[in-house]
């Protein structure tokens, strides 16, 4: 191999390095801040290595809030919340590829619309409506519109995995009594294993960082879920930086650690998930 033929993939190389590097520097710095004391976060020029790793900074953001209470509001949330989109979505999807009656396409073109509409636009009513039904300050709203639909893009995932399905699969289903559940069900849901991964992956990531819905909906301190809890760290006239990366840096693990162990699920359900319909 001569020289000219390595300059392509050496240039790609260095590419994706720096772009790598720019990408870990913040978790990088994150991870720094939370080993460091309050007097090494503004220091000039910055230690990029500390010389001396404070652990206590993990254990007192740990104990300063009742972290164990956000953590285990975060944990229900987004539990529910991935059974809900999950079993909701697939439903949906399921009616939008696999069974045919009148105006199914269009009332699809229909919904796929609601991905151009921000959960800004839609945030007043949301909240009014949960007002209304005295629902406001419970984990209720950040549960429940899960298992209503489960949401556009995920039916839409669904949906066009579920049309790269031979129907010969549903018509011999039906031969031997099955209905549409057990086809459901018994079918196209273990076909779909990769698929409904990705979705739970996608859901997990939203439920767990999510940040701006429990603002709206969430006043009592006892309802926080983790990413509210984290403000608490800022106070009046100064932020304690150091217990907040630490309490963030632990925040983040989970999210990492599914990412890490389902990325191979991640990849392989969105290249089978087929552009037909």
């Amino acid at each position: 191999m001569n020289k000219r033929s390595l300059v392509g993939p050496l240039s790609l190389y260095i590419v994706l390095i720096i772009g790598a590097a720019i990408f870990v520097f913040p978790f990088y710095w994150m991870l720094r801040t939370a080993f460091v004391g309050m007097d090494g976060l503004f220091q000039i020029p910055p230690d990029f290595v500390p010389n001396s790793f404070k652990l206590d900074n993990f254990k007192d953001a740990l104990t300063s809030n009742p972290f164990g209470r956000y953590f285990l509001n975060s944990t229900i949330v987004t539990v529910l919340s991935i059974a809900g989109v999950v079993f909701s979505s697939s439903v949906c999807a399921y009616s939008f590829s696999r069974i045919s009656w009148a105006g199914r396409d269009k009332v699809f073109g229909f919904i796929l619309t609601g991905l151009m509409l921000p959960f800004f636009v839609v945030m007043i009513p949301h909240f009014l409506g949960w007002k209304y039904l005295h629902l406001t300050d419970t984990l209720v709203p950040l549960i429940a519109p899960a298992w209503f639909g489960g949401g556009v893009f995920n039916i839409f995932l669904l949906r066009q995995f579920f049309l790269t399905i031979p129907k010969e699969m549903d018509e011999a289903a039906k031969i031997d009594g099955a209905g549409h559940f057990r086809t459901y069900w018994n079918i196209i849901m273990p076909i779909s294993k990769q698929s409904l991964i990705v979705v739970g992956m996608l859901t997990f990531l939203a439920s767990w960082n999510d940040y701006l819905a429990p603002m709206v909906f969430i006043s009592s301190e006892k309802n926080y879920t983790l990413m509210l809890g984290l403000t608490l760290f800022q106070g009046s006239y100064s932020a304690q930086w150091h217990l907040m990366m630490a309490a963030t840096s632990i925040i983040v693990l989970p999210s990492l650690v599914v990412f890490l162990i389902g990325q191979r699920f991640f990849v392989e359900g969105i290249a089978t998930s087929g552009v037909k319909g």
